[in-house]
Order: structure tokens, then C-alpha cells, then sequence
């Protein structure tokens, strides 16, 4: 995402801000405004960078544990931010490891919802379902058996619109071990986030629209061969089943189910990388040889663009990004790559969440 500026004294921000380390003033992040409030007037009303004062409040998560830094309207009958509102089950927090772990968490899962609110993407909880329209709410649990023998009982996953989360990963030494042991040149907790909630919008968008599920069918493959079979061949063979470039990663080859899944979350990778590219606007010359470049410069709205545009834009800067993260000693940034068939995958995608959110894209 884009950096934003103290709305006091202009100094970007960093997502996370609470306190701007310029001004000194309190700061919240109000979703409705896409931006940063300052808290003036002997800390009594929420400003924005006009000074208009804005009717809000602190998100209750901030109050009773400290663990958020968004906004809420204050006429708004929940407590709860944007964010906050879907969590169903918190961790126990009487546990030493607890706090910090799941502080992690929610920071990675408001990342999430900035994206699909600037996606324009449909966000019911549990509360508002109504038929056959699924709510999306989050357990995050804490499994002492994952922490004390590394053997864990309670599984990341989806299921019905919950998306459960073991809070082993977010302690990064286990996360990476799982990454090793698992072959994922990717694991993080935003990304884990982006892939179970395209889990969601497959049921949410796809599933209940049979005309859509053909569609989709057509595209990533017939979701109703048996799931759990396939995952058990998956895991059975081992790392020997041949990974072309029909998929974006290893684990989108196990079901189409989870090949929605990992191509939604690369959507929202390749989003909300390019915006923050452009956030800072930042340009780059072409880079020249026989697979030539155009110019790194973003001059769109990525959440806005075509499939064709942001895959033009993710060739130079994730070049450039990762040889950044190598001069670091640091593994690749986005270890991916686009083929036309993966491409062809993420335009199935950007087009049903352009659908669903009432516009079009070219």
C-alpha cells in the first residue's frame, strides 16, 4: 500500500503508526477516509489534515488490549473496527507468548482488510449472513501441543467463511521451519491471510453463482473431485509431482480449490506491492536484453488496473526488488513467475472482484 502522511505535520507513516515520532500526536487510522487522524485539542477530537474534526473512536482492541490502531465511526453499534468486527475467538492472552504473537496477527490482518476495502470487495460477518451470502469471522487459537512438542492439533485452514489461524505462525523460527519442511519459497502471515480468504470469496463470489463456478471450473479445474484425496496424494508424493507453470506455486497444484486460493492471494500480492511502488513514485528505466522491460513506471491505480498493466509493472520492479533483497543476503522478495497461464489465472480473478465490486476494468 501506498505510505501515508501525519496528518499534522505531513512525515510518512508506516501502516502501524500510532504516534507519529515527528509531531509527537496521537494517531489513528480511520477506514472510511483511507487515512490517518491526529488526535489535537488536548487529545479531545480526531482531525484530519484539513482540520475538520472527525466523529470516532478508538477500535475497542485498542482500548482493552492495545493491538489496534484503526478508527471507528462513533455513531456505529460495534465497538469494533472494519477489521476487528469479524474475530470470532481471540488467543488466551494470560499466556506469556500470547500478546506479541497475536499483536502480529491482527497488524497482518488489517493489512488484508486495507486491500479488500480498496478492492471494493462485499465484507459481511457472521451476523449478516443472510442465505446462501457467507460472513467472514476469524478464530485465532493458541495450541500447546504446536508449542511444546511441535506436533499441532489446531490447523490453519477455511471452512464456511471462518478462517482459523494457529498462532505458531507467528512465531517466525517455527513459520520458517514450516516453509523448509513444507518447500514454500513463500510463508508469511499476510500471505497465509490472503490465501484462506480466497478461500472465502471462492464460496462468497463463485459457489453460490452456477454460472460463474463454470466459468471458473473452465479456468482452474473441476473443484469436485475429492478434496481430501487429492491433498493426501499432494503430500504423498513427496515434492516429486512435476510443478509446471500452469500454477503459481507448488500448492496450487493440489486442488482448484487450492489454486484459486493461491492466485487470489498472489492478486493481492502483486496489488498492494505495485501500489506501494507508486505510493513512493518511484521510476526505473527499462532493463535492456532479450527480455526486455518496459519502464518501471506506475501511472495507474493498481487496484483499479487491468490484468495486462499490472503484470507489465511486476517484471522490472520485482527484478529490481529482489536483487535488493540479495544485496541484503536476503531470499527473493516475490519468488514467482508470471507465465501466460498464471497470467490467464489472475485475470479470472481481478475480473470477478471487479464484478463483484460494480465496476469494470479494461
Amino acid at each position: 500500500m501506498a505510505p501515508f502522511p501525519c496528518p499534522n505535520c505531513h512525515r510518512p507513516l508506516h501502516f502501524e503508526a500510532r504516534i507519529c515520532p515527528s509531531c509527537g500526536f496521537t494517531l489513528g487510522y480511520d477506514p472510511d477516509s483511507d487515512g490517518f487522524l491526529f488526535l489535537g485539542d488536548g487529545a479531545t477530537t480526531w482531525r484530519d489534515a484539513t482540520g475538520q474534526p472527525h466523529a470516532v473512536a478508538v477500535c475497542a482492541n485498542n482500548d482493552d488490549h492495545g493491538v489496534c490502531n484503526w478508527l471507528v465511526p462513533a455513531a456505529d453499534e460495534t465497538p469494533y473496527c472494519r477489521a476487528c468486527r469479524h474475530n470470532r475467538t481471540i488467543p488466551d492472552l494470560s499466556i506469556p507468548s500470547v500478546p506479541e504473537r497475536w499483536a502480529r496477527i491482527e497488524a497482518a490482518k488489517r493489512r488484508l482488510f486495507h486491500t479488500l476495502l480498496k478492492l471494493g470487495l462485499p465484507l459481511e460477518t457472521k451476523a449478516e449472513e443472510i442465505g446462501k451470502i457467507q460472513g467472514l469471522a476469524f478464530d485465532f487459537l493458541y495450541d500447546p501441543s504446536a508449542e511444546e512438542r511441535g506436533e499441532p492439533q489446531v490447523y490453519t485452514g477455511h471452512d464456511d467463511g471462518l478462517i482459523t489461524l494457529n498462532l505458531i505462525e507467528a512465531d517466525d523460527a517455527e513459520r520458517e521451519r514450516a516453509r523448509t519442511r513444507m518447500g514454500e519459497p513463500y510463508r508469511t502471515l499476510l500471505g497465509h491471510f490472503r490465501h484462506e480468504v480466497g478461500h472465502h470469496y471462492w464460496s462468497r463470489l463463485v459457489e453460490i453463482d452456477p454460472a460463474e463456478l463454470e466459468v471458473c471450473r473452465a479456468v482452474f479445474g473441476d473443484d469436485r473431485i475429492d478434496y481430501a484425496q487429492a491433498l493426501a496424494d499432494h503430500y504423498a508424493a513427496g515434492g516429486s509431482k512435476i510443478w509446471t507453470d500452469e500454477h503459481v506455486s507448488y500448492y496450487a497444484t493440489s486442488h482448484p480449490w487450492e489454486d484459486f486460493a493461491e492466485t487470489f492471494a498472489h492478486y493481492l500480492h502483486m496489488v498492494d506491492t505495485l501500489a506501494s511502488v507508486r505510493g513512493f513514485d518511484m521510476r526505473m528505466a527499462p532493463l535492456d536484453g532479450p527480455d526486455a522491460t518496459p519502464a518501471g513506471e506506475i501511472d495507474f491505480d493498481p487496484y483499479r488496473a487491468s490484468t495486462e498493466a499490472l503484470g507489465q509493472q511486476m517484471l522490472p520492479w520485482s527484478f529490481a526488488l529482489n536483487t535488493i533483497n540479495r544485496s541484503m543476503g536476503q531470499p527473493d522478495l516475490y519468488p514467482f513467475h508470471l507465465s501466460p497461464a498464471v497470467t490467464a489465472k489472475i485475470d479470472y480473478v481481478n475480473r470477478l472482484i471487479a464484478k463483484a465490486s460494480g465496476r469494470s476494468i479494461a
